[in-house]
């Protein structure tokens, strides 16, 4: 069996084979660190976390996985500036060096976002690296300058920019998205780091300083064009340092496609000669009871939301790996519950197979097999999580464990350990035996209330399990006898 991606660049599902042999090499655009990841940004996350698992346990594949920190952009710069408004406490005292500012504001946000995934399952010990923009800025300069000395790039009042108008006569410009270059003029350029998809102008590289913003030196043709990197060549020179171009699989959200994705493949092939990727893989967008996610509309949530709420990351996990990742994720509270029930009739039928079998358990081991040939061929599929389950839960309800015998139920738990490298939301061992601790006082009340149950002072036993009930205690009788339990 092999891996079948849609790949963004061809516009159709394609086999996949790393391009140098093993390992598989995939870039993610990571995060820009100037606020918390928002719950639509972990899906950009979740998805080449499930794509490296598969291809590590379905494949057989050692991955290198590198995803990026941006700490040095736009909105990172106005967040940081002296008497924002967006300044927390927690990032410590502002100084007179912006560059400082910007570093200590991106590192907590930086923190908050890492330990955000962590939480939701994705393991930092998979990456191969995570690299920060301002670490590469030699990387990025020497990137410009082999632009520029192309013929690809030119210096307009401090700045330099991408030559859109040479690189469309050396190359296509719009392999990602369908771009109307109708009423392109040439000269015309853009200096912010985001942009609207209608805006296709020369896009600035390198962005001359300003007053109160970071910047650094950077030596072009004999001139020191001190500032600072434009936000699309930190990926093409992070992406070429860490993992050498072309690599295996880029991943990212739709939006990125154009103008991030498509200046990047620009950018590395105008200064490295080199594609950047044979695969594009992009997730879609996450809405909110059927709505684009706004805080103007009260449907804006981070993680810590979530889980002030009561939620379980493992809930939130397995709801996004639920519905494939190319298809609009729509976020519903009753959606979550619904995962959740999922979620915990699988990891009911894990416990029940660590139970010992009865004697008249039948021998279905070979359907252990074709359960495991079905699950990970749709997972091969273009990640098709959304039918493996549904092989998952046909097979469960065809063969409940209590009817399984011992060689069967062995089979299965491999399965299921193995399954859960890539969902990684089960436990895997046997069901928990939970102690409940029982205050001496309800513990009094329960036995006042048995004795008054005895002696037919029904009016006094119900009062009695009332005072137990308000203490967050259920009492369940038998005919001889009575236990206690949470409520």
């Amino acid at each position: 069996m092999q891996l079948h991606l849609y790949n963004t660049l061809t516009r159709k599902n394609e086999p996949f084979a790393p391009l140098n042999g093993e390992p598989v090499r995939i870039y993610s655009c990571g995060p820009t660190v100037y606020n918390y990841a928002h719950i639509g940004n972990m899906r950009a996350f979740l998805f080449p976390d499930l794509l490296q698992r598969v291809l590590r346990v379905v494949c057989g594949y050692p991955v290198k996985w590198v995803m990026n920190i941006t700490d040095i952009e736009d909105k990172i710069i106005r967040d940081s500036a002296i008497g924002s408004s967006e300044w927390l406490p927690a990032m410590g005292e502002q100084a007179d060096n912006p560059n400082s500012n910007a570093a200590k504001l991106a590192l907590h946000y930086e923190r908050e976002f890492l330990n955000d995934i962590t939480t939701i399952g994705i393991k930092t010990s998979d990456f191969y690296a995570i690299p920060r923009a301002t670490d590469f800025i030699d990387a990025i300069t020497d990137l410009v300058r082999k632009i520029v000395e192309n013929g690809y790039g030119y210096v307009s009042e401090g700045s330099v920019y991408f030559n859109l108008n040479e690189w469309r006569k050396a190359a296509k410009y719009g392999q990602l998205f369908t771009i109307d270059t109708e009423n392109f003029r040439a000269g015309v350029r853009i200096d912010a780091d985001e942009y609207e998809r209608d805006q296709v102008s020369d896009f600035v590289l390198w962005k001359a300083h300003k007053e109160g913003e970071p910047s650094w030196d950077f030596e072009l043709s004999g001139k020191n064009l001190r500032g600072r990197p434009g936000w699309h060549i930190e990926c093409s020179a992070m992406g070429h340092a860490s993992l050498g171009l072309p690599f295996d699989i880029h991943t990212g959200g739709v939006d990125l496609r154009f103008p991030h994705h498509e200046d990047e493949i620009a950018q590395s092939k105008a200064g490295y000669g080199v594609e950047t990727s044979a695969f594009w893989c992009h997730n879609e967008f996450l809405e909110v009871e059927g709505t684009k996610m706004s805080k103007s509309k009260g449907n804006f949530f981070i993680l810590r939301d979530l889980l002030d709420k009561g939620i379980d990351p493992l809930d939130f996990r397995f709801a996004m790996m639920s519905v494939q990742y190319n298809y609009v994720f729509n976020f519903t509270f009753f959606g979550l519950e619904s995962a959740r029930k999922a979620r915990f009739r699988i990891q009911d039928y894990i416990y029940d197979l660590h139970e010992t079998p009865s004697e008249t358990a039948e021998l279905k081991s070979s359907y252990v097999v074709e359960l495991r040939t079905e699950v990970f061929a749709e997972l091969l599929n273009d990640l098709h999580t959304p039918k493996a389950l549904e092989r998952v839960f046909a097979y469960i309800n065809a063969h409940p464990a209590s009817g399984l015998d011992q060689q069967t139920r062995t089979q299965l738990i491999a399965f299921f350990t193995e399954l859960n490298g890539i969902f990684d939301v089960w436990e895997i061992g046997e069901r928990p035996v939970v102690t409940i601790e029982i205050p001496d006082d309800v513990r009094e009340l329960a036995e006042q209330r048995w004795q008054a149950k005895k002696n037919r002072d029904f009016a006094a036993a119900d009062a009695l399990r009332a005072r137990i009930s308000e203490r967050g205690f259920v009492i369940l009788d038998t005919k001889d006898a009575y236990s206690i339990e949470k409520a």
